[in-house]
């Protein structure tokens, strides 16, 4: 979370970057945005580092005003909102940026992130609350000039809302519900991982990467190891003829 907000003195204007309805009072989803122990069943995936990196943008560099229910952070010129709709809530990531600005047509990867994990946030919260999650990340560049939701048939079919059932990368039968549908990724449940989700983004070519990038976050509840570790052998068995691996942050 490098990114600088903008001068003091230039005319900002609000953007809202994802803003989602979440079945739960807003109390509930405001502890969901400030204790770090639910922060972790829902931002990122697991990793040694999770914990530090909620430490450093949850605690050591935000700034929450509880009576508001707004959280913005050091550095970075968005801000988490929560607000109480009766007995569900609205939550949103808001960006103050300049006066004609413009992401329409722009990759950014901190918006990106926002919206996958504000999206697994009312996951957790409408699906499974409460509950430990177990995740698989992977990520890296395609080997071929195809990505992630085109390999997977991702990029068309139901809305958000409607039922799928078709063959999942090394799955020959899977099926869940469209969770959501962003320009840039997608994320389906997946009734066989426990009632998980999948969450994919692929990063258009650039320079750098000419054939893009793409992340797979699988979220599974209730697995044991066995099944887990089973999971993990079978997607990474499928992921690494296709693609190769990159950690986050090496582009």
């Amino acid at each position: 979370m490098s990114e600088q907000p903008p001068a003091a003195d230039a005319p900002t204007v609000d953007h809202v970057l994802v803003e989602v309805t979440v079945p739960a009072p807003a109390d509930v989803v405001w502890a969901a945005l400030r204790d770090p122990q639910k922060i972790k069943q829902w931002f990122g995936w697991d990793a040694d580092s999770l914990k530090d990196e909620i430490d450093f943008i949850f605690v050591t560099h935000a700034n929450a005003d509880d009576a508001r229910m707004v959280v913005d952070f050091v550095g970075v010129p968005d801000r988490y909102e929560v607000e109480a709709r009766g007995g569900s809530s609205i939550v949103r990531v808001v960006r103050s940026a300049p006066a004609g600005e413009d992401w329409s047509d722009v990759f950014d990867g901190m918006i990106e992130g926002w919206i996958s994990f504000t999206w697994q946030l009312a996951f957790a919260l409408a699906r499974h609350p409460g509950q430990t999650r177990r995740t698989l990340f992977l990520s890296g560049p395609p080997r071929e000039d195809r990505l992630a939701r085109s390999l997977l048939g991702l990029d068309a079919g139901p809305a958000p809302g409607e039922k799928w059932s078709t063959p999942l990368g090394p799955d020959a039968e899977a099926a869940g519900e469209v969770w959501f549908l962003a320009r840039h990724q997608t994320g389906v449940t997946v009734d066989a991982w426990g009632d998980g989700l999948l969450v994919v983004v692929d990063q258009p070519p650039t320079e750098k990467r000419p054939r893009g990038v793409t992340m797979l976050t699988l979220t599974t509840y209730g697995l044991g190891d066995a099944a887990f570790a089973d999971l993990e052998t079978r997607w990474k068995s499928w992921w690494d003829p296709r693609f190769e691996t990159v950690a986050p942050g090496c582009d």
